[in-house]
């Protein structure tokens, strides 16, 4: 286990004090009172994560490709966003931005009414402590829905204080918010897909918990009525992807599960809803701090690999990057067997995204940092990497260093123009607070308006 005995009497006391301080500072700059624990992290035996590169990965600057625009609410001076995603929301062919506010606790919309034009309005509040958002049409009305994944504390807690929440559109963007399930560990992700084969769309979810936690799906049983199925008692899962990732026509649960597991699953579907869990990727290092992962096709080979980004802090005090952060993936190689790839070094890496930045047809990946040197001007908060002619070999390009303390971003055309964008959040949890960032969009400039 990663805590040792002899720490206790030290991390209660200053996981006490840092609580006192930090929800103090947090009720007095915003007005909302959020209780928070930051834990103290035993140093760490393992070393750092030993693998031959995938390619030599050569950092070079790109700041003038990408413009900064700050869109939705700019007057949070602390801002605390968990997650970001791209959809056009109410289906008026223009891009929007959904935001999953973890100190305000709501779920807000940051629309666009007209093209480059931003308005950011409230969708459903109070939901405490929001962590990630998934926007598709669950019960096949024809609008979009939006299913949300409540932790109940955004910091370490055993508490079964989570909640599933689908906010059910009528049409017009008037949201009902139908709680799944409550009660239970704190709920990370929830996506949906029919898992069962029946017609119907099912859950799957990442409860995260802190020292208890489990991999779970709802079936839907009835419209809006679920049962329960447990598929690990794990703690720590971050990511539930859904992906036929065995390539036989029906739909798995891909899974990363942090803490002192630091290892992927894919929970494989018979297409009945019967799953057997299958160990893809195992860290060997209990405090590698995994932060996120996406399964997509990285190298255009026609199967479907995985992007892992290693930057988790949030166990230390105060908050540091370790010298193992980074990005990698790992590429099938042969059907169910992966090959570790490691790009590159990336002091405080989250939310790894593939999307083609250049427009030369193969993917890239972009990834952000929530923990980095920020006392050092020059330290990025958003990179990407170039992938080159030679499929899974990478250039890494610095985006920005300001604002800092990024937690999550996605992709998308957002101005029309034919290429990617993308936008960002920031979570401004401990100083410094000088260069600080609630929602960004960083508008890419691969392509001229009006030519694509």
């Amino acid at each position: 286990m990663r805590r040792l005995i002899t720490w206790v009497a030290l991390y209660l006391i200053i996981a006490a004090t840092v609580t006192v301080i930090v929800a103090w500072r947090t009720s007095r700059e915003t007005g909302y009172a959020m209780p928070v624990l930051l834990r103290l992290q035993a140093p760490p035996d393992a070393q750092k994560a030993t693998s031959t590169l995938a390619t030599a990965v050569e950092p070079t600057d790109d700041t003038e490709r990408f413009t900064r625009l700050d869109i939705g609410r700019t007057d949070v001076r602390t801002p605390f966003i968990a997650f970001v995603q791209m959809a056009d929301l109410d289906r008026d062919d223009l891009n929007d931005v959904i935001v999953c506010d973890a100190l305000a606790n709501e779920i807000t919309w940051i629309r666009q009414e007209s093209p480059g034009v931003f308005v950011e309005r409230l969708i459903a509040a109070p939901i405490i402590a929001p962590a990630h958002t998934d926007v598709m049409d669950f019960d096949n009305d024809g609008d979009l829905d939006i299913l949300v994944a409540s932790l109940g504390r955004l910091f370490p807690s055993n508490d079964r204080i989570g909640s599933v929440i689908i906010l059910e559109n009528d049409g017009t963007e008037t949201f009902t918010l139908r709680t799944v399930n409550s009660g239970v560990a704190r709920v990370a992700d929830v996506r949906a897909a029919d898992l069962d084969g029946d017609g119907d769309q099912d859950l799957a979810v990442a409860q995260f918990g802190a020292d208890d936690g489990e991999t779970v799906w709802y079936e839907q049983t009835e419209p809006f009525e679920f049962e329960l199925h447990v598929l690990q008692r794990l703690n720590g899962t971050i990511n539930t992807e859904l992906v036929d990732i065995e390539d036989d026509g029906d739909i798995d649960i891909v899974t990363i599960v942090s803490q002192e597991w630091e290892e992927i699953y894919a929970h494989v579907n018979d297409g009945a809803g019967n799953f057997e869990t299958v160990l893809l990727y195992g860290a060997g290092n209990d405090d590698f701090g995994s932060s996120g992962i996406q399964v997509v096709d990285l190298d255009g080979d026609g199967d479907d690999d995985v992007l892992y980004t290693n930057g988790d802090a949030f166990d230390y005090t105060p908050p540091r990057p370790r010298p193992w952060h980074g990005v990698q993936w790992l590429e099938q190689t042969s059907p169910m067997t992966f090959e570790y790839r490691r790009l590159s070094d990336f002091p405080g890496a989250y939310s790894p995204r593939a999307a083609d930045l250049d427009n030369d047809g193969d993917q890239d990946i972009v990834a952000v940092s929530g923990f980095n040197r920020w006392e050092r001007a020059e330290s990025p908060s958003i990179v990407w990497f170039e992938q080159t002619t030679d499929a899974g070999a990478f250039v890494q390009h610095a985006i920005t260093a300001d604002p800092t303390h990024q937690i999550t971003i996605a992709t998308g055309d957002i101005d029309g123009d034919g290429d990617q964008d993308l936008v960002a959040g920031g979570m401004h949890f401990y100083a410094p607070y000088d260069r600080l960032g609630r929602v960004t969009l960083w508008l890419n400039s691969t392509v001229e308006p009006n030519d694509g």
